[in-house]
């Protein structure tokens, strides 16, 4: 009797959460998600489009990914500059500053907040469990779009890669040597994405045994590499790539399963390649 009543308490649970999920307001505002590399100034334009921003409305930049956050500042508000007359802040938060009133308002009143590239477990030290994170959601769900490039792609997931793998050879390399259960590290994201995992730097660094794994582990998810150069536009579920090189879409792989070695095996993914200009839905 209480294994029943267990298992309705939990079904329960499960089902007010999901009914939450459907509820929820969804946000209205965009993701614009650059897989790293350099940034042709259409792409940069094409960012200040997507932030359809206005006279009165200031940029954000967030440089805690950057082991030289004032450098990496520097550089993107110089590509800003260029085709934007919008005052541009530096909020490089810190245990001392993520609850700052003045610098919290004023990310959260940004009407394009651009998270930079370096190292995202580094950038997810920094703000998550702060009101920082809170922030961010809240800018946009009111209509901010949300940027970042390389680590600032990694972190818009809710699982978010880290590069590592567990298995095979443990030092870094630009994509894994193994296809192996349980070989890649996921930390927690910003979740602005809940169910799509991001890789960056994809094509130039043939990241696709790195997806590979991280579809394995979450084969209900989408996994999407961008190559540098690209971005993809994130408007609700529809997704629209601009910039110079590719995007690869994985997903629904059929047949899932594991070797006695470890050895992952599916079949029948789905399996995509995008240009400029190319849209699709994810979940």
């Amino acid at each position: 009797m209480k294994y029943r009543f267990f298992f309705l308490c939990f079904f329960l649970l499960v089902m007010t959460q999901a009914e939450a999920q459907r509820n929820a307001p969804k946000p209205k505002g965009n993701l614009f998600i650059i897989g790293g590399g350099s940034r042709s100034p259409e792409l940069i334009r094409e960012l200040l489009r997507t932030a359809d921003l206005r006279p009165k409305d200031h940029i954000v930049v967030l440089p805690m990914s950057s082991a030289e956050p004032e450098a990496s500042f520097a550089s993107i508000a110089k590509e800003f500059s260029t085709a934007s007359t919008q005052v541009i802040g530096n909020l490089n938060f810190d245990a001392e500053k993520v609850k700052d009133k003045v610098w919290l308002d004023s990310l959260r009143t940004a009407r394009l907040i651009f998270i930079t590239g370096g190292d995202q477990s580094r950038f997810m030290k920094a703000v998550l469990h702060t009101p920082v994170y809170e922030v961010i959601h809240e800018a946009y769900r009111n209509g901010a779009t949300i940027a970042g490039t390389s680590a600032g792609a990694a972190v818009m997931s809710k699982y978010m890669i880290t590069g590592e793998q567990l298995l095979g050879d443990t030092s870094y390399r630009a994509t894994f040597d193994k296809l192996l259960k349980g070989n890649i590290v996921f930390e927690e994201g910003m979740g602005l994405l809940d169910s799509v995992i991001i890789d960056q730097h994809f094509v130039k660094r043939s990241r696709y045994n790195r997806l590979l794994s991280a579809l394995a582990a979450h084969p209900t998810f989408d996994c999407i590499g961008i190559d540098e150069g690209t971005a993809i536009v994130v408007s609700g579920k529809k997704v629209r790539v601009a910039g110079v090189s590719q995007v690869l879409s994985i997903s629904d792989p059929k047949e899932l399963k594991v070797t006695e070695t470890g050895h992952l095996k599916m079949k029948n993914l789905r399996f995509s390649i995008y240009t400029d200009g190319d849209s699709f839905m994810i979940k």
